[in-house]
Order: C-alpha cells, then sequence, then structure tokens
C-alpha cells in the first residue's frame, strides 16, 4: 500500500526541536550506521519484541535484509509492521516495488513516498515503536560547499553525522509529527492511542550496549584485517621490488665483470715476448672489441636506468610512422648490404598518427631493426612493413633469421639475456634492447608480441593505438 507526505519534513529538526540541548552529531561511515541497526534487530529478535519499524534506509540490499531478517525470526504472535519511507521524484506512480511482500514478511510493509526535494532526502533513520521498547537512530548529511567541478570529482563524501535517542517523549514527538504530516490518516500504521515509554528498562539498555560493543568490535577486527592484508601486499611489493634491484645489480656486476676478464687476458699475452704479429694483433682485436662491449654495457645501463626514471613524465605526442620508419632504415641499409642481407620496408605516407612518448617510436624501430640484422645470417631478409588494424597501426619487423626456441620466447624481454646462436657468429650485444622497447611499448599505451620458429625467422609485431581525442591508458608492463 502506498501512501505520500502531505507536507515537507524533517525528522532531523523535529528531533532539534524537542530536545533542550541536542547532543553533538558524531561522524559515522555506512559501516558503522549499518552496525547500529544490526544491534538493534538483534536486540528485537532476541527478546522477542514486536514492533513497529518506521524506516529510511540508504539503498541496497544489505540494509533492507535486516528488516526482512526481523520479520522472519520474529516468532512471538502480534501484529507487526514496517513503514518505508521512500524518495519520489515523479510521485507514487511508477515506483518499484518494495523490497519485501507478503510472502517474504509475515507483515505488509507500507511505503511512503517524501515530496521531490524533501529535506527527508537528505536523512536516514530507524525508529522502534514499541510498549516494551523505543529508540531512534538518525543519521544527517550535512550540505556541502559548493567548489569547482574537479575539487568536486577529487574529494571523497563527508560521513553521515549520526545521532541516537532513548527519550520516550523526544521519540512521541517526532512521531506525531510524521503522522500528521502522512495522508490519509496514521491508524493504518499505529494505534492512535499508542504512547512510547518514558524510557527503556536498564536490562534492556545493557544488552543493547553489549550488542553495539560487539558490531562495533566485528568492524573494528574487520577493518583491522583489511588494513593488515594491505600493509601485508605493501611489504610483499617492497620485498620483490628490493629483490629484483638486488638481482638487477647482480646482473650488472656479472655483465660488466666479462669483459674486463677479457681484456685483462689480453693484456697478460701481450706481455709475451714470443708474440707474433698476428697474434699481437688478434689480441689488440680482442681488447678493442671488448672495450666496445664494456662502454654498450655501460650506456645501455645508463639508458634504462634514465627511462625507468623518467618515463612515467615523459608525456604522449603524436607520431606519423612515415616520418620515422623510413630514416632509421637507410641508417641500418648500409650494415645490411655489407653481411648480404636485403632489409626492405612498406609504410604507407596515408597511416593515422599514433602515439607515443618524444623518441620513443625511433627507439623502438632502432632495437627491434637491428636485432633482425644481427640474427639474420648472410643472404637473408628483413621487412619492416605497417598497416591499419582495427583501431591501432600495426608495425611488424619480420626476417628470416636464426629464429626463437619457444621456451626462450618468454625470456627474451628480460634485461641482459641474450640469445646465444650456433649457426652465426655471436652477434654481441648487451641484452638491453628489448627491455628498453618493452618500457617504451607498455608506456605508450601498445602491446608487443612475437612470433618465431627456429630456423626459420621471427616476427615482433608491435599495435600502436591511432591518435584519438584522448591518450591511451599506459598497458600493464609485467605481462613478459
Amino acid at each position: 500500500m502506498n501512501f505520500s507526505f502531505a507536507q515537507d519534513m524533517s525528522v532531523y529538526q523535529q528531533l532539534a526541536s524537542g530536545m533542550q540541548a541536542l547532543p553533538q552529531l558524531l561522524p559515522h561511515s555506512p559501516a558503522t550506521l549499518l552496525s547500529l541497526l544490526r544491534s538493534q534487530i538483534d536486540l528485537l529478535i532476541e527478546q522477542q519484541i514486536a514492533a513497529t519499524l518506521w524506516v529510511k534506509l540508504p539503498p541496497g540490499e544489505i540494509w533492507h535484509s535486516e528488516i526482512q531478517r526481523y520479520h522472519q525470526q520474529l516468532t512471538v504472535s502480534g501484529v507487526i509492521r514496517t513503514l518505508h519511507i521512500e524518495e519520489s521524484k515523479t510521485g507514487v506512480e511508477g515506483e518499484q516495488a518494495s523490497p519485501f511482500s507478503p510472502k517474504s514478511s509475515p507483515s505488509l510493509p507500507l511505503r511512503i513516498h517524501s515530496l521531490p526535494n524533501s529535506q527527508l532526502q537528505r536523512e536516514y533513520f530507524l525508529m522502534v515503536l514499541s510498549s516494551q521498547f523505543c529508540c531512534l537512530i538518525l543519521a544527517h548529511r550535512p550540505l556541502r560547499r559548493r567548489r569547482n567541478n574537479l575539487a568536486k570529482a577529487n574529494r571523497k563524501k563527508p560521513p553521515l553525522l549520526a545521532v541516537t535517542t532513548f527519550e520516550g517523549r523526544i521519540i512521541q514527538q517526532v512521531l506525531d509529527v510524521i503522522k500528521q504530516a502522512i495522508t490519509p490518516g496514521s491508524s493504518l500504521f499505529i494505534p492512535d492511542d499508542f504512547i512510547c515509554p518514558p524510557t527503556a528498562g536498564s536490562m534492556l539498555m545493557s544488552q543493547l550496549l553489549a550488542k553495539q560493543l560487539q558490531r562495533q568490535d566485528e568492524i573494528h577486527r574487520q577493518i583491522t584485517m583489511k588494513s593488515l592484508a594491505k600493509m601485508q601486499q605493501k611489504n610483499q611489493k617492497l620485498h620483490d621490488t628490493l629483490q629484483l634491484k638486488n638481482e638487477y645489480l647482480s646482473n650488472v656486476c656479472q655483465e660488466l665483470r666479462a669483459p674486463l676478464t677479457h681484456m685483462k687476458t689480453a693484456l697478460s699475452l701481450l706481455n709475451s715476448p714470443h708474440l707474433k704479429p698476428t697474434q699481437r694483433q688478434r689480441y689488440f682485436q680482442m681488447l678493442n672489441t671488448q672495450c666496445d662491449r664494456q662502454n654498450a654495457l655501460i650506456t645501455g645501463v645508463f639508458d634504462l636506468v634514465q627511462l625507468e626514471r623518467n618515463l612515467a613524465r615523459l608525456p604522449l605526442e603524436l607520431v606519423r610512422l612515415s616520418e620515422i620508419v623510413p630514416g632509421v632504415v637507410s641508417i641500418y641499409q648500409p650494415l645490411a648490404r655489407e653481411k648480404g642481407i636485403m632489409v626492405a620496408y612498406t609504410v604507407p605516407t596515408e597511416l593515422p598518427p599514433v602515439w607515443c612518448v618524444s623518441g620513443g617510436l625511433r627507439q623502438i624501430v632502432i632495437n627491434l631493426l637491428s636485432n633482425s640484422i644481427k640474427f639474420t645470417p648472410k643472404g637473408g631478409q628483413v621487412w619492416v612493413q605497417a598497416r591499419v588494424q582495427d583501431n591501432y597501426v600495426q608495425l611488424e619487423f619480420r626476417d628470416t633469421g636464426i629464429g626463437i626456441a619457444d621456451s626462450e620466447i618468454p625470456k627474451i624481454f628480460d634485461r641482459f639475456y641474450r640469445i646465444r646462436p650456433t649457426t652465426i657468429e655471436d652477434p654481441g650485444g648487451v641484452g638491453l634492447g628489448l627491455s628498453i622497447v618493452q618500457l617504451l611499448v607498455c608506456r605508450c599505451g601498445a602491446a608487443v608480441s612475437v612470433k618465431s620458429k627456429l630456423y626459420e625467422g621471427s616476427t615482433f609485431t608491435i599495435q600502436l593505438a591511432i591518435a584519438s581525442v584522448h591518450p591511451p591508458k599506459e598497458s600493464l608492463c609485467d605481462e613478459f
């Protein structure tokens, strides 16, 4: 059955006008307010008190399930009713059905709709009315000062301000005002001669206090467990980060040690008085090669550290592949010709621009193209191709090189990981190029994938987001 208010009203104002000194409204979270509701229901069920409940609760099944629990577990005889006061902007017609029905509850819940923009829209309350026990829990949502849209989006909702009273005189005054505001008459909801008892019995109050403490203890225990879980996650993340840094430093030391060992060996051999000119030349070449490797390693580590430190702050910009790829390919074509490798590219000029960090696309192309040439034997071929695929521009590096074993593909993006080929000479390198590619691809909100077959070649594919109004979000960088 549906009714409506004939006039606007506020339970908070009625409560404030009825008390000589209104107790201080305490800030309550929704969880705390729910615990107060549950402790009241626990007491009514345990003492088997048949009461009329007048409620206006926040939306959500968890709140109304407590009222349903009371109806289901009350076993004493007597008529009990629940009066739900709901907000309405369009009136009674077209409102959603009450969450309870006569099949699920021993009494028919009655619904009253408040006026549009009513002061009740900022209030939630539970009023327990019985000859043994009366209580009113009121939560008030204070008005917030108007601020700009940015501040409004960033700030959290303020807590509810709540107060609880057991004074029968005050509750009766609030009840009478609400009854007068409802049309038609209030005899359907509670007897006209009903009068709230002045105060609740000391035994009931002690039991209610114990239940409230128990519910609050549950909340604190849940909060503590969540805080502990978050702290453990942070500690584990910190531990993993420190472990990764230790492994990284260990790898750097090992990689730096290797060329130094070769250089020291070459220097000791050069001191021999019986060296032939060809041997001396070979040892000088070894020194030169290892110095280059040492320099490349230090440069690569420095670039990687700088990239990790500054990558999050680098802005995304619009880039056209047709302005980047041809220039990089022209740089590497002389090197490819010396190795007898054919390098070709297909990058249409009409391709749409993509999002990438400043200079990032050029670095990606350099690393992937140089890798393709490095691991392709004489007489092989390398292709660079770009085309539109759905909402992405797909950039592909395909070669007829030595390929990568399936077991090694998940490792190739690890720092300092290098493939040890058996069919060609050691191509050198420090194993950081693909790590840098992965970082740049992730920052651009792109994706990288690899397909390869031993002795037949490899294909690295980058999917870059086509430029739109807003840059893409950073993708997950821990997929490899």
